[in-house]
């Protein structure tokens, strides 16, 4: 039995980091019964090809899917494509969500005569407590400070597509990944890179390098507890007149009474993230979310829970077994 780290996932097949060898694996039939979920970074014991058990996770987040960060590195363009802040936010929020500590790196830099928008963004995100960073991947601007970020974590680099996740990795792995322009008619990024994958930096330094989201949405947190993903929001709510504020329309709301306090920025994304949890809210109200678990423990062991259908065919065989012994115990 050897233990490693997935570092790939590609279809059915799992690429697992052992002792610096790469071993291609798939899942063995029993974890797939119980529906065990395999992420990249999740530690696993594997023989003969094949997965026998996965360690418990300190921490995962499921878009991008990875397990066991130390944290994220948000990377957003200064341009090309244009900054979204509403963009940034959200990754933010996800990333609060999760309780995991994130990093902001702006690349690109070299693009971008406009110091407005590098002023803006401290003004806003250093006051937050975050760590922000500019970065040119191109001319090497800020790749040192990159470098010194990522020693002895494990770090997943998230953000648009055409952002330059990839040509960072570059420049700090020596690696040559496959990059793209952003799209003249679009301003917006093309996926160069298509699955999560880990990369080894070495020092203990890892990177998952992962595909770029546009479309994560707040489907599943619900609008009353949004507010805690906005710390400089969150700090209000406990002086609202209202227990169940949303800080939208209501009367004697004291977000509303220190907006002036707040970037209007981040409101303005939290109330467009609001109309999400609140659609989400809606879509759960008349449904029931619970649902029977696949498996039992029993005695710190993992098994396949069996199915109260199967269950009570087994014990009418059980039953009929027991009428026939009695008949034939007549019989003689």
């Amino acid at each position: 039995m050897t233990k490693g780290q997935i570092y790939k996932i590609h279809s059915d097949f799992y690429y697992i980091n052992a002792d610096n060898k790469l071993f291609e694996c798939k899942l063995r039939e029993v974890l797939k019964k119980q529906k065990q979920k395999v992420l990249v970074g999740d530690f696993v014991d594997f023989e003969n090809g094949a997965i026998t058990s996965v360690y418990p996770r300190k921490n995962s987040i499921p878009r991008p899917s990875v397990a066991n960060i130390d944290q994220v590195i948000i990377i957003s363009a200064v341009k090309e494509p244009e900054l979204s802040f509403e963009q940034l936010n959200r990754y933010i929020a996800f990333a609060n969500y999760h309780n995991i500590p994130t990093v902001l790196c702006f690349n690109k830099n070299d693009l971008s005569d406009d110091d407005k928008t590098i002023e803006k963004v401290f003004s806003i995100y250093e006051p937050l407590g975050f760590d922000v960073l500019f970065t040119s991947a191109t001319e090497g601007y800020g790749i040192e400070e990159f470098k010194n970020i990522l020693s002895n974590k494990t770090s997943v680099l998230c953000g648009s597509s055409g952002v330059g996740k990839s040509s960072l990795i570059s420049a700090v792995s020596g690696l040559n990944l496959k990059t793209k322009s952003v799209s003249d008619k679009t301003g917006r990024g093309t996926h160069t890179t298509r699955h999560c994958e880990i990369i080894n930096l070495g020092n203990n330094s890892k990177i998952v390098d992962t595909p770029g989201f546009s479309n994560l949405k707040f489907d599943f947190i619900l609008p009353n507890d949004l507010d805690e993903l906005f710390p400089e929001i969150a700090k209000y709510k406990s002086m609202c007149k209202y227990q169940n504020c949303l800080h939208v329309n209501e009367t004697d709301c004291a977000v509303k009474a220190n907006l002036g306090k707040i970037d209007l920025s981040r409101y303005e994304s939290y109330v467009s993230f609001l109309e999400e949890a609140k659609s989400y809210k809606e879509k759960i109200k008349y449904r029931g979310t619970k649902t029977e678990t696949t498996q039992k423990y029993t005695h710190n062991k993992v098994s396949v829970k069996i199915s109260s259908g199967k269950r009570e065919g087994a014990r009418n065989t059980k039953r009929q077994s027991l009428y026939k012994d009695y008949e034939n115990e007549r019989i003689d």
